[in-house]
C-alpha cells in the first residue's frame, strides 16, 4: 500500500499553486516549490520567519494584528473565504494572487494553510482587454459625434433651402453624398466593433469581470444605434431616388403580425409586453409584406423606446370587407400637440424626446411606404397619455388627425 505521508508530500511538492503553512503566531512552518518560485526565495530564507515578509504594506505591518484579532474574537476575515491580495517578492516587486486560507487542528496545535494562485497573467490579459475596449469605445464615440454633426448640418441645410426646384435638387444631392459617405465610413468600424465585442466575451470565460461586460454591452449598444441610423438614411435614399415600389399581393396578415410580435418582444424592456389581437373572419389582405413589416417594426420600436418598463403595447389588426386597419398603441411619453403637425416630416423629432436616440426619419419612411401601398397613416396622441398610430388600407378617403 502506498505510504500516505509520502503521497501527500509528493502532491504538495508538485502542486501548481503555492502552498504555505504557518503556526498560530504567523511563523512559516513549510513552503512548497511553487510558492518559493513565485516569491523568489530559497526554503531557508522563509521557514522560521514571519509570513508577513511575503506581504507589502499595509498588510506587512498589520498581519500580526489580524491573527490576534482572530484568536480574540473568532471573526474570520479570510479563513475559509478567500480573497484577492498582493504578494511581495524577494526583489521588492509585487504581484496579484488569490489567497485561500484553511485552519488546521492537529496534535493539540493550530496551524493555517494558505493556497496561493498567481493572477499575474489574468490581470495582464484583463488590462489589455480593458485598454482595447476603451480604444474601441473612443472610436465609436468619435464616429457617433461625426454622424451627429453631419445630421445637424443636413438639418440646417434643409431649413435654409427654398421651395425652388434647384434648391430642392441641391438638398437631395447633399443627402445622397451623406448616405454614400455614411455607408462607406461606418460599415467597416461597425463590423470591427461588433466582432471585437464578441471576442471579448470569449476571453472572459476565465475571469469574472462585471466592468468588462458593462463596456462590452456599451459597445454593442453603440453598434445597434449606429446601424439603425444608417439603415434609416439608406431607406430614405432609396425613396428619394425612386427605387422603392410596392409589390402587392395577397399576404397572410395574421401570420406576419405574429412573427413581428415574437421578434419585437425580444428587444422589449423589463416586463414590457406586446399584446397582439386580430379582428375579422379573414386573415389575408393584398399588401406588400416587406414594406408593411418595415412600417410595423418602426412603430413598435418607437412604442418600446418611448414607453417605460412594466407597460403594455397594444398591436391590433382588423380586416373588415375591403378595408384593413392596423393599430399600434402605447402608454408612453406621448407627443406634444404643437409637434404633431410636423410629425411625419423628415429629420423632425418632438421636443420631449430628450436623450432618447433617433434620426427623425422613421415616421417619414412609414408614411411614404404606406402611401406606396395606397394607404394612409394617422396619429392620436397627448403628452403623458400615450400614442396611437393607425394604418388604413382600402379606404384612403379617411381623414388623417392633426393635419398629417
Amino acid at each position: 500500500m502506498m505510504d500516505t505521508a509520502k503521497l501527500l508530500k509528493a502532491i504538495i511538492e508538485n502542486a501548481i499553486d503555492g502552498i504555505i503553512t504557518i503556526d498560530r503566531y504567523g511563523i512559516v512552518e513549510s513552503i512548497n516549490p511553487a510558492a518559493l518560485k513565485l516569491f523568489g526565495y530559497e526554503p531557508g530564507e522563509v521557514i522560521g520567519n514571519n509570513v508577513s515578509m511575503l506581504m507589502p504594506e499595509p498588510d506587512h505591518s498589520n498581519h500580526d494584528q489580524y491573527i490576534q484579532n482572530y484568536h480574540r474574537t473568532g471573526e474570520k476575515k479570510i479563513i475559509g473565504i478567500g480573497r484577492e491580495v498582493r504578494g511581495l517578492r524577494k526583489d521588492g516587486s509585487t504581484f496579484p494572487f488569490r489567497l485561500a486560507v484553511s485552519e488546521v487542528h492537529y496534535e493539540n496545535k493550530t496551524a493555517f494553510t494558505g493556497f496561493v494562485h498567481d493572477l499575474s497573467k489574468e490581470k495582464e490579459a484583463e488590462e489589455k482587454l480593458l485598454q482595447h475596449m476603451e480604444e474601441l469605445e473612443a472610436t465609436v464615440s468619435n464616429r457617433t459625434k461625426d454622424l451627429i454633426k453631419l445630421v445637424s448640418e443636413l438639418e440646417k441645410a434643409k431649413s435654409e433651402v427654398s421651395l425652388s426646384l434647384e434648391k430642392e435638387k441641391e438638398l437631395n444631392q447633399l443627402k445622397s453624398r451623406f448616405v454614400s459617405m455614411a455607408s462607406h465610413e461606418f460599415r467597416t468600424p461597425l463590423s470591427a466593433v461588433q466582432l471585437s465585442a464578441s471576442l471579448i466575451e470569449k476571453y472572459l470565460e476565465k475571469t469574472d469581470s462585471a466592468n468588462v461586460l458593462k463596456h462590452t454591452a456599451r459597445i454593442k449598444g453603440s453598434v445597434q444605434l449606429l446601424t439603425s441610423i444608417l439603415n434609416d438614411f439608406l431607406s430614405l435614399e432609396r425613396l428619394e431616388a425612386g427605387n422603392v415600389s410596392a409589390n402587392q399581393q395577397e399576404i397572410n396578415l395574421v401570420r406576419l403580425a405574429e412573427e413581428i410580435t415574437e421578434e419585437m418582444q425580444l428587444i422589449c424592456k423589463t416586463n414590457q409586453h406586446i399584446v397582439y389581437q386580430h379582428t375579422g373572419s379573414s386573415g389575408t389582405f393584398v399588401l406588400d409584406a416587406n414594406l408593411l413589416k418595415n412600417c410595423i417594426i418602426n412603430l413598435i420600436s418607437n412604442a418600446i423606446k418611448y414607453s417605460g418598463e412594466n407597460t403594455f403595447i397594444e398591436f391590433n389588426t382588423e380586416i373588415k370587407g375591403d378595408v384593413c386597419t392596423i393599430v399600434v398603441k402605447d402608454d408612453g411619453i406621448g407627443i406634444p400637440l404643437e409637434d404633431q403637425k410636423n410629425l411625419f416630416e423628415p429629420f423632425f423629432r418632438a421636443h420631449n424626446t430628450g436623450n432618447i436616440p433617433g434620426t427623425g426619419l422613421g415616421l417619414n419612411i412609414v408614411k411614404r411606404y404606406v402611401s406606396l401601398m395606397g394607404g394612409i397613416v394617422s396619429c392620436q396622441s397627448a403628452q403623458h397619455t400615450g400614442t396611437i398610430f393607425t394604418l388604413s388600407f382600402g379606404n384612403t378617403t379617411l381623414p388623417i388627425p392633426n393635419g398629417n
